[in-house]
């Protein structure tokens, strides 16, 4: 097996910018992906606009040019194809990791292809993990969450046309969801356990949400949690009553957030704080105790997701690639 300097786990912008700095320092690398090239990004909703604007977005000071003051979606998918083209990046898709082994000098990691089974071994002298959190939801725990009709990501309004949609949750992501649902047909009730909306969502959209719910085109349901999820219903109690009721219900969205896979991060054998959830690392190299393993992106945030975004993320591979030439 040919010795890489490093392999990259996680195909995100924080993934790749890592690849682009370490191949920048003279190293070479290997990304591996278990979905396609920022699959994370390719799983918001179709329609999305960023908050951010596009410099802070660039990563391997390649110019990310966009129609707008913001970019979208689709525009930020074909950045970063343009990344992974203009460096050359050496990337494997659909490929996922199952364990990594080894020491410092001498990793060894093990992998699955997605669509056919077939295993494969790598060596590296150094790991980089960047695997995000968006693939880990939040689950509820509740009878029904495993229904086909039931999902933890929203991407598109179209199919709800005329459908009875329930969203649990009521961040910037349920909001905006609820949002395009009702402006293409849908009745939509927002559950949410606490007595109002999530204060952090966008200035923009928080209005506009208000609005829809003061004038009884979204229904909400504060203080309210979600009991049971049937094929044509959705069971729901007042916090403060303790009064059931009973919704018609042909689609949910359980919106509650996502967490990084630290059973995997365990197994590698990097500590978690069992507190704030996060791992243990030099906040100057990056370096998690586990010598020769590094961390990227919001898999050092724990608890803490929304303090790491692409715009300060995106950093961290220079970092990593300082450390590595200092060593």
């Amino acid at each position: 097996m040919e010795l890489f300097d490093v392999i990259v786990i996680g195909g995100g912008p924080t993934g790749l910018a890592c690849a682009i700095e370490t191949q920048r320092a003279g190293f070479s690398h290997l990304v591996i992906e278990k979905g396609c090239v920022v699959n994370s990004l390719f799983n918001y909703p179709t329609q999305l606009v960023f908050f951010t604007t596009p410099e802070l977005l660039e990563i391997g000071d390649l110019p990310f040019v966009c129609e707008r003051e913001k970019p979208n979606r689709q525009e930020a998918l074909k950045y970063y194809r343009r990344v992974v083209d203009t460096y050359k990046l050496n990337v494997n898709q659909y490929e996922r990791v199952l364990n990594v082994s080894g020491a410092d000098g001498g990793f060894l990691v093990e992998t699955e292809m997605v669509m056919t089974g077939e295993r494969r071994s790598y060596r590296s002298k150094k790991i980089v993990v960047a695997i995000g959190y968006f693939d880990q939801p939040n689950f509820i725990g509740i009878p029904g969450e495993d229904l086909q009709k039931v999902s933890h990501y929203y991407k598109d309004a179209h199919p709800f046309y005329d459908r009875d949609v329930a969203i649990i949750g009521a961040a910037n992501s349920a909001a905006i969801a609820a949002l395009d649902l009702y402006r293409h047909g849908a009745r939509v009730t927002i559950i949410h356990r606490q007595a109002t909306l999530r204060p952090t969502i966008k200035y923009w959209i928080l209005p506009d949400i208000q609005n829809r719910i003061a004038n009884g085109e979204v229904r909400a349901c504060f203080n309210t949690v979600v009991t049971e999820i049937t094929p044509t219903t959705i069971r729901i109690r007042h916090l403060e009553t303790g009064e059931e009721s009973e919704l018609p219900n042909d689609f949910v969205f359980a919106l509650t957030g996502y967490h990084t896979d630290n059973d995997f991060l365990r197994s590698v054998g990097i500590e978690i704080d069992s507190e704030t959830m996060k791992p243990k690392f030099d906040a100057e190299t990056m370096e998690s105790n586990v010598k020769g393993v590094y961390l990227a992106g919001v898999v050092i945030a724990g608890k803490e997701t929304g303090k790491i975004f692409i715009e300060n993320g995106r950093f961290h591979g220079g970092q990593i690639a300082a450390a590595l030439q200092k060593k």
